[in-house]
């Protein structure tokens, strides 16, 4: 009678795991490679990868220097430009700046932008919002890196500021023309740009990256810019990859003597902005964005939360 019992309940018991082991439940290495997630794909994602729709290449295509575009007309506007960036260079006040858009050390300023007025003392500087964390629009004003450089450049030379939202394409033309004294718009240092005005000192070091959707895998081996440009390389007409209109991204893209980019074998679709650009990524009409660093991220953020 004994022995019965004791082997009723084993059998009891092999069905209880029978029972268990049917409805999902691993031991060993199969329950670890589960929570790795390397086996299971029915194991739930963070709330951040569950959210993620996009993500960057993290590694630079290009090195470049940022700086302000002024006029030609203006040499002691450049200088004061000059003298004010090495300013804010040595008493912190730039690296400040900065680290409200990329470490998130205090608030980004909100700078409003006074009507032209012909009769008033006043900086009009030449900008293309669309650009962030370097200049965006907050309803009526504008934001960003460039435009707290701008409202401190314009305060230091007891002017009113008076801020000018064109194309990207527009801003050295409407410098050059005399509608503007300065340009401040993320731009990179190159020579042709030099036709149009005269660069200050750089105060940034800005490079291209990549951005693509979360699920792509074609970068995923990638260690060095060789890498990437490899990736890159192979790909064909078919593919489209999505710029900014006017900015280094597309030279990059399309290839240009001046900037010395070979180009890519790809289709090249231009757009107003970087976030314009992601968002057709996102329905399926390019394949990658290539833009200036510091925006692709700020985009991708913006995109994933």
């Amino acid at each position: 009678m004994k022995a019965t019992k004791i082997l009723a309940l084993i059998m009891a018991l092999a069905l209880v795991l029978t029972a268990f082991a049917a409805c999902g439940g691993k031991s060993g290495t199969d329950a670890t490679d589960k929570a790795n997630n390397t086996t299971d794909a029915a194991v739930p994602q963070t709330s951040e990868q569950a959210a993620a729709k996009v993500k960057t290449i993290d590694i630079s295509l290009t090195d470049e220097l940022y700086a302000f575009g002024v006029s030609k007309k203006d040499p002691e506007l450049l200088a004061k430009t000059n003298e004010y960036i090495a300013q804010i260079k040595a008493d912190g006040t730039l690296e400040a700046i900065v680290a409200k858009y990329f470490s998130g050390v205090g608030s980004p300023a909100v700078i409003t932008s006074a009507a032209e007025d012909s009769s008033k003392d006043q900086l009009v500087v030449a900008t293309n919002a669309a650009f962030p964390p370097f200049e965006s629009t907050v309803g009526d004003a504008y934001t960003g890196i460039d435009m707290e450089i701008m409202a401190g450049l314009a305060e230091s030379l007891g002017k009113e500021l008076v801020i000018k939202n064109v194309a990207f394409e527009s801003v050295f033309s409407t410098v050059d023309a005399g509608y503007a004294d300065i340009t401040a718009s993320g731009i990179t240092v190159n020579e042709s740009r030099k036709e149009f005005v005269d660069f200050s000192d750089s105060y940034y070091t800005a490079s291209q990256i990549v951005i693509a959707k979360a699920d792509d895998t074609a970068f995923d081996a990638c260690t060095t810019q060789e890498d990437v440009m490899n990736v890159l390389n192979a790909l064909t007409a078919n593919t489209t990859i999505g710029v900014q209109k006017g900015t280094t991204g597309q030279y990059f893209v399309e290839g240009d003597e001046d900037w010395e980019f070979p180009g890519l074998p790809v289709t090249c679709k231009a757009y107003d902005s970087g976030a314009l650009a992601v968002n057709d990524m996102l329905n399926g009409n390019v394949q990658y964005v290539i833009i200036d660093e510091a925006p692709a991220r700020s985009i991708a953020a913006s995109v994933n939360e």
